[in-house]
Parts: C-alpha cells; sequence; structure tokens
C-alpha cells in the first residue's frame, strides 16, 4: 500500500536580498545600491567588527533585529547580515533637474513625502510613467523604496523612470524651488481647488503620506497649495488616487495650451 506524502517546499526567496558577511561585502565594494541592511542583535564581536570595517565611510540605513527575523527572511546562512539591494540605479535630482533646464525642457518631478505603502509606490509610478513624469523623487529614510515587489506593482514603469533619492527632502526641494521649479503641494489644508490653479510650466508635485499627509514644513515651503474637490461624504482619497488626478490635471492643462 502507497503512502501519501506531504510535499516539499522550498522558501522562494525575494531577488533584492543578499546575505553572508562574504556576499554583503562584495555588494557594499561594488558600490551597489543597497536600500537598507539588517544586522542581528548580540551578534559575535568579531562578526560586529567584519561588519563595522567595511560599512566604514557609507551612509545605509541599518536596522538591529532578532535573529527569528532574520531567519524568516532567508533560510540560508546569513551569518547575522542580511542586505536588501536595489534593482535600479537611484539618482540625484539636483544635476538632473538642472540638466533637464539646460536642455530647454520644463521638469515634471513628482516628489513622495513619506509614502511607506509597496504597493502603493509601484502603482504611482505606474501612473507617473504613463503621464510623462520626468522623475520620481523620494527621501532615503522613512520611505517605501524600490524593491522587486515595488517594481512588480509598477508593471515595470521603474525601470523606465529617473527614480532620485535624497538624504534632505526639505533641503532637495528648495534647490528646486532656487532653479525656479514651483512647488506644488497637494494637500487638503486649502480652498484652492486643483483644476482652478496655473499648473503650467515646471513644477514639483509634492503627494503626502497615507497616514498625514503632506508635512507642515513642506507646506509651508510650497509656492502653490491645491485641493482635489470632491463631493462625496469621504473625507479622503487613496494618495496613489489622489495622485493621478492631479498629474492629470497637470497634463491636462499643458495639452489645452497648445
Amino acid at each position: 500500500m502507497n503512502q501519501k506524502t506531504t510535499p516539499s517546499y522550498t522558501r522562494k526567496e525575494k531577488p533584492d536580498i543578499i546575505y553572508g558577511l562574504h556576499s554583503v561585502r562584495e555588494a557594499v565594494e561594488a558600490k551597489r545600491e543597497i536600500n537598507k541592511i539588517l544586522i542581528q542583535k548580540g551578534i559575535s564581536k568579531e562578526g560586529f567588527d567584519e561588519i563595522r570595517g567595511f560599512l566604514a565611510g557609507n551612509e545605509y540605513v541599518i536596522q538591529y533585529v532578532p535573529t527569528e527575523k532574520l531567519n524568516q527572511l532567508t533560510s540560508g546562512n546569513h551569518q547575522g547580515i542580511i542586505a536588501f539591494v536595489s534593482p535600479i540605479e537611484y539618482q540625484s535630482i539636483e544635476p538632473y533637474a538642472e540638466q533637464l533646464l539646460a536642455e530647454g525642457k520644463k521638469p515634471f518631478i513628482l516628489a513622495l513625502d513619506r509614502i511607506t505603502d509597496v504597493r502603493n509606490f509601484g502603482a504611482i509610478a505606474r501612473t507617473a510613467e504613463c503621464l510623462g513624469v520626468d522623475a520620481i523623487l523620494i527621501p532615503s529614510k522613512g520611505s517605501a523604496l524600490v524593491t522587486s515587489d515595488a517594481l512588480k506593482a509598477s508593471s515595470g514603469a521603474l525601470n523606465r523612470l529617473v527614480v532620485c533619492k535624497t538624504d534632505h527632502f526639505k533641503n532637495s526641494l528648495f534647490h528646486l524651488q532656487q532653479l525656479g521649479i514651483r512647488l506644488v503641494a497637494v494637500t487638503e489644508k486649502t480652498k484652492v481647488a486643483i483644476d482652478g490653479a496655473n499648473l503650467r510650466g515646471p513644477v514639483v508635485f509634492i503627494m503626502g503620506s497615507e497616514e498625514d499627509g503632506i508635512t507642515q514644513d513642506l507646506i509651508n515651503l510650497a509656492d502653490l497649495r491645491v485641493q482635489i474637490p470632491m463631493a462625496g461624504e469621504t473625507g479622503s482619497l487613496n494618495v496613489g488616487v489622489a495622485t493621478g488626478i492631479a498629474l492629470f490635471e497637470k497634463v491636462r492643462q499643458e495639452k489645452d495650451r497648445l
């Protein structure tokens, strides 16, 4: 009599994970884009000294986590360290915006203030690419970064967009403003309807987090604050939907000008 056997499943690891002292050191030395690094709490002194040595001089987002967290992410010998590498190469927004202006173009930039949901981020990137956005700007910390999941949610759009990451989000926005690119904050904290505002020319649209919108200091920095009028009783829109509406209004105004 044949006995039924329970099938054996192997955990499918994400393609953006690398682990182990040697592999992570090689990634750092090769200057690969690394979104964040997880280090085991209580790692041996020898292991910690080695990690500290090859990370010296680099600024990475580092989290110290229990061994169980690392074991959940990989079944391999992680040696107390896992790195999440980016599937794309980030750029710097300041030189890129200056390049666009030097070429006689009108920069069309989308700045995402603390968007943390990877699927939202991917969907926003897909919409942005479809509507002709030149670049997406995100903060290095406290924001969803480009991962394999984000890439999938964007239907590959993140491969075709310039994505810029900055350690100083507000300063980068101020620099763009000084270049003559208007900052447009899409927020509920205004009575100016988006379809009644002039969105033509070089602009940066600032969209806020899923939880509490745009931070107040960025609202204060903005040249223009606009809201999306709503007739229903629901208090707010999903940030991905709101982004699509805002970007489309910009495109509509530019076409009407022709």
